[in-house]
């Protein structure tokens, strides 16, 4: 069995059971228990699983959102193939929201410089990475800035994110599934994302394989309210299927 396959029968065993040891997967996939421990730590630094002693738990089970630099790192190449297919959701010129994540920030890096484009966000990376942008006007949301996202929530976000209507909205989420559509941990950033998606015309999530099959705290928004969802190859084609049965079509990059 090659690492990659035992990573994710490790990783399917620990979202089946909540938790996995050492010496019990040791023993299951017939390997030492050294090579079970490089596994785990593989499957932490991707953001999978965090170690616990004598194992590991899987994020999702532990109500855990890592904090922007933390996931800065973790599926670079995916997120970057995202974010070029992504380009292809843009308007030829007109305006567009930038959710907060990782990705979009790479998409925000990746925005072309030779139309003129609206960008709202309140994202502080967005921000950054914008600015300086001679074809670029830029609107940033004013709020209470969440550390663990640098992005803004609060009343006065809400209350600014009213008065818009974009052309399309580029949205990152924690969970996707088809039985409850997009969530993400956090209430105050649930409500700030449940208005961007009512500012906007066209609803595009970046998101990750993954992001496939977790359930977080809050629901966002229901795969009905969504149009596109850009993805990355490592995404189950059956489950794509399932996605698009759902309504939004399904770009795995």
């Amino acid at each position: 069995m090659y690492a990659t396959e035992r990573q994710q029968q490790i990783l399917a065993v620990a979202r089946r059971d909540g938790r996995v040891d050492v010496t019990g997967l040791a023993r299951d996939l017939d390997v030492t228990p050294e090579t079970v421990r490089r596994d785990l730590t593989v499957l932490e630094r991707h953001g999978r699983v965090r170690r616990v002693h004598g194992g590991a738990i899987p994020v999702e089970r532990l109500g855990f959102e890592p904090a922007v630099a933390d996931r800065e790192g973790v599926l670079t190449g995916e997120k970057e193939r995202i974010a070029k297919a992504a380009l292809e959701e843009l308007p030829d010129g007109g305006s567009l929201i930038l959710d907060a994540g990782t990705t979009t920030v790479r998409l925000a890096e990746l925005l072309p410089i030779d139309r003129e484009l609206t960008v709202v966000t309140h994202a502080l990376p967005v921000a950054t990475v914008l600015a300086a942008r001679p074809n670029v006007t830029l609107h940033l949301v004013g709020g209470t800035v969440r550390g663990r996202t640098l992005a803004t929530v609060g009343d006065w976000a809400l209350r600014s994110l009213a008065d818009i209507h974009a052309d399309v909205l580029f949205l990152g989420t924690n969970g996707l599934t088809v039985e409850h559509g997009l969530t993400t941990p956090d209430f105050a950033e649930v409500a700030v994302k449940r208005a961007l998606v009512a500012a906007a015309r066209r609803t595009v999530v970046l998101a990750d394989h993954s992001k496939f099959g977790r359930t977080d705290l809050a629901i966002v928004a229901t795969l009905s309210q969504v149009d596109t969802i850009v993805t990355d190859s490592g995404l189950d084609v059956e489950l794509a299927g399932e996605i698009e049965s759902a309504g939004p079509r399904v770009v795995r990059a």
